[in-house]
């Protein structure tokens, strides 16, 4: 499932489409379109250009505008989510070279900007205003590489839960899910059930301290990375050992999710 790094390296395919003017928007399949019909779409979006776009957590936001000005108030904006499967390419253009999954194809005179997805669990919305852009975005909680530590620890410490399903809520912090979480609480040397009213001030330091630089490691490679250094990189080995004690790591399941942990350097 794509996470803020995944996202953060589509808002880079994004900006490669930046300024210039759409010509034609190709919607071959509209389930993809959420709360807005495939004429809505092409009527809205032909003729405008892409101005430079914006992630919060896993939401990208693509403002548009007239070409040759500034994106205005009153213009519309195309909000991606990108589900389990859901990526954007930026491809040439060129004569069969669509794939079969490319759902909504953006056509510019420099090239194709391509939303390509299999299971198409969430998709693209059309905001016609930045209002309506706010109310797409209204319960979506801070970003997770900006947020800070006050209002990291406020928010979380109010949840009263377990503290990986209180990182996994898109209300309380955006972008993270279920890889980032688990290498970030190994990172951290906490437990995936910890209580979060059981963290103690050196705990909250220390855990979003982790999430910050687990984060700011990720995003230039665009994904969560599967390095043999990471807790990540062998959470699908069978056999998989702590990369930093050599302790055979465990699974289970938090929150209803596959959850990896050490549990030597995590003691519940």
């Amino acid at each position: 499932m794509p996470e803020l790094p995944d996202v953060e390296g589509f808002r880079r395919v994004l900006r490669r489409a930046a300024g210039h003017p759409v010509e034609a928007v190709d919607v071959s399949d509209a389930g993809v379109l959420r709360d807005a019909s495939t004429a809505d779409f092409r009527r809205s979006l032909t003729g405008l250009a892409f101005g430079t776009p914006r992630r919060l957590g896993k939401w990208l936001v693509a403002p548009m505008h007239a070409p040759g000005r500034r994106h205005r108030t009153d213009e519309p904006s195309v909000v991606f989510h990108f589900g389990m499967t859901g990526e954007l390419l930026w491809c040439p253009g060129e004569p069969d070279s669509r794939h079969p999954h490319d759902r909504v194809v953006f056509v510019t005179g420099a090239g194709e900007l391509c939303f390509r997805d299999l299971r198409k669990l969430q998709g693209l919305r059309l905001a016609h205003e930045d209002a309506a852009c706010d109310e797409i975005l209204a319960g979506t909680g801070p970003d997770a590489e900006a947020i800070g530590l006050e209002d990291f620890r406020g928010r979380l410490g109010a949840t009263r839960r377990q503290v990986k399903t209180a990182l996994m809520d898109q209300s309380t912090v955006a972008g993270l899910g279920n890889l980032l979480v688990d290498e970030i609480l190994w990172r951290a040397r906490l437990h995936p059930t910890t209580p979060t009213r059981a963290l103690a001030d050196d705990d909250w330091r220390h855990l979003h301290r982790r999430m910050r630089s687990t984060v700011r490691a990720a995003i230039p490679t665009g994904r969560v990375p599967p390095r043999s250094s990471w807790l990540t990189g062998r959470r699908d080995q069978d056999g998989s050992t702590c990369p930093r004690c050599g302790t055979p790591v465990r699974r289970t399941r938090v929150g209803g999710r596959a959850t990896v942990w050490c549990p030597r350097c995590q003691p519940s």
